[in-house]
């Protein structure tokens, strides 16, 4: 056993922070462990601190709980510290980040990593989550920062420019992409594939994703690089054989549903590479799902975020974590929490047996030949007792390249403006940006940007 000190900040997220904790008090080789949770919600914190009292006790876990809406006050010494941290309200927030730029003309396929609204969304996120950084470079200067918020590589290039803190982003988004594989080689697999499938992000679609995805890991091994939410495959094997599945991969295009992610698909046909976020996300990174007059987002069915269902959901989930901290709802289902990736990186550092991780963000340090050594990218890596190492990947194609090359310079120009509050620097970075192609627009919503979400942005003051 390996007993740690793990600081959740934003334990209260019912979606990362309730999954992530049941998975650390089930790993039998943390048995023992401090964990220190934090929320700026007194009553979301004290439901979960109950809840995950309730999961030690049953488990056997014998973790000693601690809950403090400050978190310098739990902090101290903590060998691991996750983040999986909102500025609130999420779901309104990001509503306004989507409808500004429509009021000028601009309607972006989502809003919330790539184009203008993925900037506010970097500017409200960012100094909150680097005052975190900051009072581990005191309280614990030794620990690994486990990051899960969005916009991730942002967030987590912002933590590697402006601290001393190590750290490594973690995404789910590669299990789009074994859902991906599995749908489209679903016929030569003998994969049951529910009707007219389809993997946008959605809470209504989480169920199908997920489903597919651990079929595609029973049959499949991917490889793949890139930049968070903009990753390529760049290797699929049949698990058993080790046969190379993308020939067969490119000759199933031809029979693809019309439904499943055709943005993704035509970036296969046109650049010789898989993409596998899903088309949800990785349209906010180009140019080619915004224009007015084409409206690409009908002929790709793309599908804006539902803020109301997720609005619902989220009251839903908080009625059942009320039911888990009372003890009218058992925690045994929680044992059954699908990971998120962080307890897989405490327990190979803290047990030195290593673990190949499919997907971190971390810096690029040469690991795919063409991208800046800072730049944040999404990779294989090895994890042991001496930190992540990232694999090296090689080249990409060139135009493949430059598109990762565009986005990660503009990932530093967001990260610079976020932290600065330079108007001009932000007016510079949303010219930038593939989705503008107009300055008067791209200043009107600048300024009724700045205006509506004033009291978030302290730092333009």
């Amino acid at each position: 056993m390996c007993a740690k000190k793990i600081t959740v900040i934003g334990a209260g997220s019912i979606e990362f922070g309730l999954a992530t904790l049941a998975t650390i008090v089930r790993e039998k080789s943390l048995r023992g462990s401090e964990l220190a949770l934090v929320d700026l919600s007194g009553e979301s914190l004290e439901l979960v601190a109950q809840t995950t009292r309730r999961m030690s006790d049953a488990w056997g876990a014998e973790m000693a709980v601690l809950a403090d809406t400050d978190r310098t006050a739990v902090m101290k010494d903590s060998d691991f510290v996750i983040v999986a941290t909102e500025v609130s309200p999420r779901e309104a927030l990001w509503r306004m980040d989507w409808e500004i730029p429509l009021k000028h003309g601009l309607r972006q396929p989502y809003g919330e990593n790539g184009g203008p609204g993925g900037l506010m969304h970097a500017c409200r996120q960012i100094p909150p989550i680097l005052e975190m950084a900051r009072d581990m470079e005191v309280l614990c200067p030794d620990a690994w920062l486990i990051n899960f918020s969005n916009p991730l590589p942002r967030i987590t290039r912002a933590i590697t420019r402006y601290t001393d803190v190590k750290v490594v982003g973690k995404c789910h988004q590669i299990s789009v992409g074994y859902a991906l594989v599995a749908a489209l080689l679903g016929d030569l697999y003998e994969i049951d594939l529910p009707p007219a499938t389809s993997l946008y992000s959605g809470a209504d679609n989480v169920a199908t994703i997920h489903q597919l995805a651990n079929v595609g890991r029973q049959y499949f091994s991917l490889k793949s690089a890139g930049l968070n939410h903009f990753i390529w495959l760049l290797d699929v094997r049949d698990k058993e054989t080790g046969e190379d599945l993308y020939p067969l991969l490119r000759s199933a295009l031809a029979e693809a549903p019309p439904q499943l992610e055709p943005f993704s698909l035509d970036l296969l046909r046109h650049f010789g590479l898989l993409p596998l976020p899903g088309d949800t996300h990785l349209v906010e990174y180009l140019q080619w799902g915004h224009d007015p007059i084409s409206k690409p987002w009908e002929y790709y069915d793309l599908k804006l975020y539902k803020w109301g269902q997720q609005e619902a959901a989220r009251q839903y989930l908080q009625t059942m974590l009320s039911d888990l901290a009372s003890g009218k709802q058992n925690v045994a289902g929680l044992r059954d929490a699908l990971s998120e990736g962080a307890v897989e990186i405490i327990d190979a550092m803290s047990s030195n047996q290593p673990f190949y991780d499919e997907a971190v963000n971390i810096p690029n340090q040469g690991a795919i030949a063409g991208l800046p050594a800072e730049t944040i990218v999404e990779l294989p890596a090895m994890v042991d007792a001496s930190g992540i190492h990232g694999m090296q990947v090689g080249q990409f194609p060139p135009a493949i390249n430059e598109l990762l090359r565009r986005e990660a310079a503009l990932v530093e120009m967001v990260v610079e403006t976020a932290v600065t509050g330079d108007r001009n620097l932000a007016l510079q970075t949303l010219l930038l940006d593939p989705m503008m192609n107009d300055i008067r627009r791209a200043e009107a919503i600048l300024d009724d940007y700045l205006r509506a979400f004033a009291r978030y942005l302290p730092q333009f003051e």
